[in-house]
Parts: C-alpha cells; structure tokens; sequence
C-alpha cells in the first residue's frame, strides 16, 4: 500500500505541471542569470490511470488480489527513484535531475555566496545599535530654564532706539536737508553764476484781472473742451523725477507752469519761451516729495512749494530767493491760504496736525498747533468764501472744522462726510461758493457732498466709480475741480489709451482728452488754468502736458 500511496502523489504531481506553470518556471530561472535545462511536455509523460474493476468483475464475486501480472503490468510505466524519493515516474525523476543540475551552475557562480553577503550588508550592526543606545544615555540633561523673577534676580535694563515719527522711511543715501533761511534762486540747468532772465519778472508781475466766474452750460463747455488739443511743443521734461504737484500761474499772456517731483527739484516751465532748456528753468529748494504748491493770488510773483522734509518756502521772483516760512523736522503734507492776501496759511503733516502759520510773524514757526487725527492727514482745503472753514481728509472721513474752535486736541468738527472704506487721497470745496465737496477715495470711488448747509453730516449727492489703482511708482490719482466753473471736475485715468476725463457733478462724464501720439503715459497730475481754457497734466518721468485752444 505504501507504494501504491506514493504512486498516486506521483500522479498528482504531474497533473499539476502543466505547459503553462513549466514556461514560467522558465522565465523566472532566465531573469535570475542562468538558463536552466528546458523540460519538453509530452502526454506520453503522464502516469496512466488504474484500471477500474468492471461490473463483471464484481458480479462473479472477484474479491481476491489482481493477478501479479497484472500489478506488474500497472507498475511499469513507473521507475525506481533515487533512495528518498520513493518511487517516481521519468517526467519527475527528469525534473528532480534538472533541479540538481541548475543549483550547481548557481554554486559555480557563487550566487548563494553573494547573496550571503548581501543581506549581511543590509543588516543593521549590532555594534551602532549599542552605540546609539550608549550615546542616548550619556545625553546631557538640560536643566528646565527659569525667568529671572523666579531666580529672584533683576532684569536687565535696555534702551530701545528712538521710535520714529509717522510712515516716511527713506533711504540713508538721500540727500540732507537744506538749511533753513532764505535760499538763493539760483537754476541748476544753466551756467553757473547765471541771473534769472527779465522776462520772468515781467511774465510773474502782470496784472492778472480777476473776472467773474464764467457761467457757461454743459453744451458750450464741451464745446470749449473739444477745442483743447496737445502738440510735440506742449509736451516737455520739466523736472528730472516723478510729478508729485503742479499747479498753473494766472498770467493770461503766456502759459507758465510749475511743477515739483519727489527729490525737492521745482521747475518753471513757460510754454514756447527761449530761457534755460526749452524754456525750464529748475531748482533745488528741497529734498524731499514737494506735495503741494501754490501761486499767491495777492502776490503773483510768489511761489509757495511744501515739502515732505518738513519745509515751507516761498519763491520770490523779485528778490531771487526762496524764503523759508515753515519748517518742522519733517513730514509736511499739505497747505491752503485761510485769508485773501494770502498771508495766513493752514499745514497739515503727516501725524494728523494742522497749524496755523501767519506769514506776517518773524520767523518759521506756527502760531498754533492742533491734533486732529490720530493717524494721517492728506489734504486741506479752505472754503472759498467763508475762510474760516476748512475741510481736512483724514484717515477715513472727511471732516470741515471752524478754525475759530480748534483745541489743542480732540477738536469738534462742524460737519463730517462719511460713506469711505479706504484712505482719502484728497478733498476740495468746490471753487465759486463751496456748497459742494468732492473727494478721491482708494476704494475706487469719487463721490460729491452737499455742503450748502454744513449740516453734521453732509449728505452724499453722488458716486462715480473711478479706478484709483495706480500702484507704488505712481502719484496717486485726485480730482480737481475746474476753477472757472462751480460743477465740474478733472481726474486721470488708469484706462487704455491713456486719458484725462471731465465730469460733470451729476456723473455724466463731458470729455476725455486722448492722443495717441503726445500721450501715451498716466496723467495722475491734473489742474486747469484758473482763466483761461488749459488744461495740464503731469506723469512719473517728470513731463508736464498740455491741453490748450
């Protein structure tokens, strides 16, 4: 029985083997670097089946053993197997053969060898194993840390540098500060030692006449506007860096312009005249942003120019020089004259003060200092008629104070503006009777305020959607009212082709100002001539230009 038990295991076996699981046996011994001895399949390799005992059989009662012969004839398909295998058929004495013979080649080789070796490399060693133990062990142990209170032990006393004033932070390679008292006007883009030319002092001292406001309806205004129109000759570098202020001299006879960039340079510049460079004349009175100028109304033949280093300077044409009416240490940002003669004037900086400076008084200091926002101030602008009144663009509100009731601090405004999210770049009373208020605002926003009464909050008449965008390197765009009318207003523009619109106070815009070969740079600038039909504008590489009939 024993050997009919491993003749059937035998069987199994074979019946296992097929084609299919001999070729992968095959493929996976070639990948592994050898070719071992390839098996060919045949039927004939397989055991026959035992016969089946016939019914014959088993009906003649046939219980006895086959016959020896038989049982011989059954075995003969099956060989002796070597001594431990038992007894196996050829196909599997065969494969047991080709076994023995691939593991020798793989000996030879010694691939069992390196195998060995491998996983002995890739083994971690017990010897680091130890040392990280050893080394965790000797780790040092680090005392919990303690304050000095707890160490009952007293601080250490030290001094914090100085904490500087306000947001203008520039670079330690800029230039100083001038010094204060009278400067001499002398340009610096002619000869050295060079007198201003005569005609200066002729253009500056005309007598300006001074007329009513010209009232004039929508349809003729536009038509006067479509009459403006720009030349190669009406476009010129007036100073070197970029346009923070300019403003027009009221002189009627010829153009004459004044513009301040952001290093202190003023420029002068008439249209079509023969002195210095194309008819500029340039000067250096500050060092830092000049924000904001002003041509005297009483006195045509001065120049105020502010400055974000903390001066105030007046130009006199007649005396060559450039007095100094204000200074601080730094930080002015804006100025407007509070009297007709021009004599008293109201600054605002950067800490959100305001003073009160009389030019009469010896000396350049103010009268009085009062604080009114916490933060920032940007624009101030004194009412037309009632002078006493000035409107102020604080951090986020418009306020109108009476300079008759300002404290010290925390002064109580007349009237107040609201509706803005962001910061107000400007805020002016309209020019004829300032029953109007119109502001500039970061949330892309100009909107107009009724201010005829001064009630305590001034209602809001519109709102025109502006885009004020105009990013780090250029001036921050402001609507300006127009001076010979009381309704409409100039604004630049962000939009492409670059422009200058007009809008009427209702919103309905009256003309922009396109040329697509004189203009082709962001105007953020803007003012018209306060008499005649011009109109100028001023861009970051310190060119002004003008739009005239």
């Amino acid at each position: 029985m024993a050997t009919l038990r491993t003749k059937r295991e035998a069987v199994v076996l074979v019946k296992e083997m097929t084609p299919e699981n001999l070729e992968a046996t095959v493929r996976r011994s070639s990948r592994n670097g050898f070719a071992p001895k390839r098996l060919q399949y045949s039927p004939e390799h397989e055991t026959p089946k035992k016969k089946r005992k016939t019914k014959a059989v088993a009906e003649n009662g046939s219980q006895n053993k086959q016959p020896k012969d038989e049982e011989d004839a059954e075995n003969s398909d099956v060989e002796h197997a070597p001594e431990g295998y038992g007894r196996l058929s050829a196909y599997e004495l065969e494969r047991l053969e080709n076994i023995r013979q691939n593991q020798a080649f793989l000996s030879s080789i010694n691939l069992f060898q390196a195998t060995e070796e491998f996983k002995q490399l890739t083994r971690p060693k017990p010897s680091q194993r130890g040392l990280t133990r050893a080394h965790a062990a000797v780790k040092e142990v680090v005392p919990p840390r303690k304050s000095l209170r707890l160490q009952k032990k007293e601080a250490e006393i030290l001094e914090l540098p100085p904490e500087p004033r306000g947001t203008l932070i520039y670079e330690q390679s800029s230039p100083a500060k001038k010094p204060s008292g009278p400067l001499p006007m002398d340009p610096v883009n002619v000869e050295e030692g060079s007198k201003l030319p005569p005609q200066l002092l002729e253009l500056c001292s005309e007598d300006v006449k001074v007329d009513k406001k010209i009232q004039l309806d929508l349809k003729g205004y536009r038509s006067s506007l479509k009459n403006m129109t720009i030349n190669e000759d009406k476009v010129a570098k007036v100073v070197k860096d970029r346009i923070f202020s300019a403003t027009f001299h009221p002189c009627t006879s010829s153009l004459l312009l004044a513009a301040g960039d952001k290093w202190g340079k003023v420029g002068l510049w008439k249209l079509g005249g023969d002195w210095g460079e194309d008819g500029v004349l340039l000067f250096e009175p500050h060092t830092r942003p000049v924000g904001c100028m002003a041509f005297s109304k009483s006195h045509p033949t001065q120049l105020l120019s502010l400055s974000y280093d903390g001066s105030l300077r007046c130009m006199d044409v007649e005396k060559a020089v450039f007095d100094d009416v204000y200074d601080i240490e730094d930080g002015l940002k804006t100025f407007d004259f509070m009297s007709h003669d021009c004599s008293t004037l109201v600054v605002g900086n950067w800490y959100g003060e305001v003073a009160i400076v009389d030019r009469r008084t010896p000396g350049n200091s103010h009268e009085s200092l009062h604080t009114l926002d916490p933060k920032t101030l940007r624009c101030v602008n004194v009412h037309p008629l009632q002078k006493q009144y000035f409107v102020v663009a604080e951090s986020k509100v418009v306020s109108i104070y009476d300079s008759r009731n300002l404290k010290k601090t925390k002064s109580q405004a007349v009237s107040q503006l609201h509706g803005h999210s962001l910061s107000i770049s400007s805020a002016y009373f309209s020019p004829c009777t300032g029953n109007r208020v119109l502001t500039s605002c970061m949330d892309n926003n100009i909107r107009i305020y009724d201010t005829s009464t001064l009630t305590t909050k001034s209602p809001l008449l519109t709102t025109i959607r502006h885009d004020m965008q105009t990013g780090r390197w250029l001036t921050k765009l402001s609507a300006a009212w127009d001076p010979k009318l009381e309704d409409c207003f100039v604004v630049g523009s962000m939009m492409k082709p670059r422009r200058v619109q007009v809008f009427h106070e209702s919103g309905q815009l009256q003309h922009s100002f396109m040329d697509s070969e004189n203009l082709s740079t962001v105007l953020s600038v803007t003012a018209f001539h306060p008499t005649r039909n011009a109109l100028l504008g001023g861009n970051a590489s310190g060119r002004l230009h003008v739009f005239s009939d």
